[in-house]
C-alpha cells in the first residue's frame, strides 16, 4: 500500500481547537516569497510559470508538494487536450495499431515488384516516423501544461532509467503506450510495479533484444541491463554468473503480434497452463528453461512467469537497488554530486516503504540538503527548453509544438534518442560545454525574438504582431529580476529592443539553473 500523503486522514484544520489529550496543531508554514516559489518550481516542476506561481502560493508549500506527490488525475487545458486527442495514438487502441502495422510490413516486405515494395516500405517508414512524432508532441504538451508537474517529469526520469531508441526496429510504434500504460501510472508509485510494466512491455523486450531469448538461444542483453541500469546497479557485487541465471530466468519472456483473437502455439499439455499472453506481451513455455537457477546467491523456487517475477522481486527489493536508485534520484533532483549521507537517508526510506517512489522524494524533498541546492543544479537541453517556453508564455497553450522539438534536438537530447540503454546523462559535464552555451544563446534569440511560430498553426502563415513574448512586462519576470545576479541585470539594462531583453534573460547563467 503506498504511504500515507503528509496529513493525509488527519481531522480538523490548522485552526481546529484541539480536544482532550491532544496537543494543539503548529501554525501554518510562513508563505515562500517569489523568488523561493521560482527556485522551488524550477527544481519540481518543468519551470515557472504564473500558473505555477499562482497555485504554490494559494496552496502553501506543504500542501502543494504533497498534492504533485499524490496527485489526481491531471486535467489539461483544452487546447492542450484536444492536441492530444487529435493524435492517432489519442484515438486507436495500442496492441490493434502494432498488429496492422506488422501486416503492413508483413505485405510490404512481399510487394513481388521493387518499386512497389520500395513504396510500401517508405509508407510503413513514415507511419513510424509519424508516431514517433506523436508521442513526443503529446510529451512536451503534458510537460508544459499539466499541474502534475512532479509527475511528468518523474515520467521523463523514468523514461530516461528504462531507456528505449526510437530508431531500433518498430520501436517508433511502441514509443506512445510505453510511457503511457508502463511508465507514467507508476512514476511516484511502487519501484516493483514500474520495474515488471517495463519487463512486460513490447518497447523493452524489443529494445533490448529479450524476444529473441530462449533456452536453445540464450540472449544475456536484458539481463545484463537489468542488474546494471534499472536495479542493482555497477560494483554492487552481482557476477556475470547471476546476468547468465537471470537471461535463463527471461528466456520465453517476449512479444506477439498476430492478431489479438489468434490461438495460442501449440504446446505439449504439461505446459499449456504456464502459456500467458496480454495485449503484445507474451510467455511461451516452450521457450523457457525450466532448470533449476540460483540468483544473487539464492535458489529461485517458482517455475514460469512465476519464476519471472520471483527474481524482479529479488532484484527490486535488494539493499543495493534502494541505493542505486536513492542516489540516481538525488543526482537529478540535488547535485551531481549528492550528499552521501542524504542518499543514505533516500535509500532507507525506499527499503522501508517496499519501493514507495513518492515516500522516497518525500524524505529528499524535506531534506535540508535540498532546499540548499535550489538554483544550483544545471539543466539539461530538455529541462531548459520547457523553462524557458513555459517562463515565456506561461499558461498560453502553444499550437505547433515542432519548434520546441527542433530546439531540444539542436541541443542534442532528442526525446527517446539516445541510442545505449544508459539514458542521458544528467549532470553539468555533459551538456555545458562552449558549444552547447552557444547553442542556447541561439535558441534564446529565436524564443525571444520569434517565439510566435509556437502559435502559427499553418507553414508560411504570418505570425502574430509582436512575434516575441511581452517577457518584461510578466510578473513572474518582474518579481524574479531582484533575485537576478548584477550582471545579468547589468546586460537587461543595456538592451536596446524587447527581443533583446528577451535574448539577455533566456540565456542567462540564471537561466541555465534550476
Amino acid at each position: 500500500m503506498r504511504a500515507r500523503a503528509p496529513g493525509a486522514g488527519r481531522s480538523g484544520g490548522a485552526g481546529a481547537r484541539p480536544g482532550p489529550g491532544r496537543t494543539p496543531s503548529p501554525p501554518p508554514p510562513a508563505p515562500l516569497d517569489a523568488a523561493a516559489r521560482q527556485r522551488w518550481l524550477d527544481r519540481v516542476a518543468w519551470g515557472a510559470s504564473a500558473g505555477g506561481h499562482a497555485a504554490l502560493q494559494a496552496q502553501g508549500l506543504p500542501a502543494w508538494l504533497a498534492q504533485q506527490l499524490y496527485p489526481p488525475s491531471a486535467v489539461l487545458p483544452a487546447e492542450a487536450q484536444a492536441q492530444i486527442d487529435a493524435l492517432r495514438i489519442g484515438r486507436e487502441p495500442f496492441a490493434p495499431m502494432a498488429i496492422a502495422l506488422e501486416a503492413q510490413r508483413q505485405a510490404a516486405d512481399a510487394q513481388p515488384d521493387d518499386e512497389a515494395k520500395r513504396a510500401a516500405r517508405q509508407a510503413y517508414q513514415q507511419e513510424l516516423n509519424r508516431l514517433a512524432r506523436e508521442a513526443q508532441q503529446r510529451f512536451v504538451l503534458r510537460a508544459l501544461y499539466s499541474p502534475n508537474q512532479l509527475q511528468e517529469q518523474m515520467t521523463w526520469f523514468w523514461m530516461n532509467h528504462f531507456n528505449v531508441n526510437l530508431r531500433k526496429a518498430n520501436l517508433r510504434a511502441l514509443l506512445a503506450d510505453y510511457e503511457d500504460q508502463a511508465i507514467r501510472p507508476h512514476a511516484l508509485g511502487r519501484f516493483r510495479d514500474l520495474l515488471g510494466a517495463s519487463l512486460r512491455h513490447p518497447a523493452m523486450l524489443r529494445y533490448l533484444d529479450n524476444a529473441q531469448n530462449a533456452s536453445a538461444r540464450i540472449n544475456e542483453n536484458y539481463a545484463r541491463e537489468l542488474m546494471e541500469l534499472h536495479t542493482l546497479g555497477v560494483g554492487s557485487g552481482y557476477t556475470q554468473a547471476d546476468v547468465q541465471e537471470l537471461a535463463r530466468v527471461l528466456t520465453g519472456v517476449g512479444i506477439n503480434l498476430r492478431p489479438l483473437d489468434a490461438s495460442p502455439p501449440r504446446l505439449r499439455p504439461p505446459l499449456q497452463a504456464d502459456y500467458r499472453r496480454d495485449g503484445l506481451f507474451e510467455f511461451n513455455p516452450a521457450r523457457h528453461d525450466y532448470g533449476a537457477k540460483t540468483l544473487l546467491g539464492q535458489p529461485l523456487r517458482q517455475q514460469g512467469m512465476a519464476e519471472v517475477n520471483e527474481a524482479l522481486d529479488r532484484l527490486a527489493r535488494a539493499p543495493a537497488t534502494a541505493r542505486f536508485i536513492a542516489h540516481k534520484l538525488a543526482v537529478f533532483f540535488v547535485a551531481d554530486e549528492p550528499p552521501p549521507a542524504l542518499v543514505a537517508r533516500m535509500a532507507e526510506r525506499f527499503e522501508r516503504s517496499d519501493g514507495d517512489i513518492a515516500a522516497t522524494l518525500a524524505t529528499l524533498f524535506a531534506a535540508p540538503e535540498f532546499t540548499a541546492s535550489l538554483g544550483r543544479k544545471f539543466r539539461d537541453p530538455v529541462h531548459y527548453a520547457l523553462a524557458s517556453v513555459r517562463l515565456a508564455y506561461g499558461d498560453r497553450v502553444v499550437q505547433n509544438p515542432e519548434p520546441l522539438l527542433g530546439w531540444i534536438n539542436r541541443m542534442g537530447q532528442p526525446l527517446y534518442a539516445h541510442e545505449t540503454p544508459d539514458g542521458y546523462p544528467l549532470t553539468q559535464s555533459a551538456w555545458a560545454s562552449a558549444g552547447q552555451m552557444t547553442t542556447r544563446f541561439e535558441i534564446a534569440r529565436a524564443l525571444g525574438a520569434s517565439g510566435a511560430v509556437l502559435f502559427r498553426t499553418a507553414p508560411g502563415a504570418p505570425l502574430e504582431q509582436p512575434p516575441y513574448p511581452p517577457l518584461s512586462a510578466s510578473p513572474v519576470v518582474q518579481a524574479w529580476l531582484p533575485s537576478l545576479g548584477p550582471d545579468t541585470r547589468t546586460a537587461l539594462a543595456q538592451a536596446r529592443t524587447p527581443q533583446d531583453w528577451n535574448t539577455y534573460l533566456l540565456a542567462a547563467p540564471e537561466m541555465m539553473l534550476r
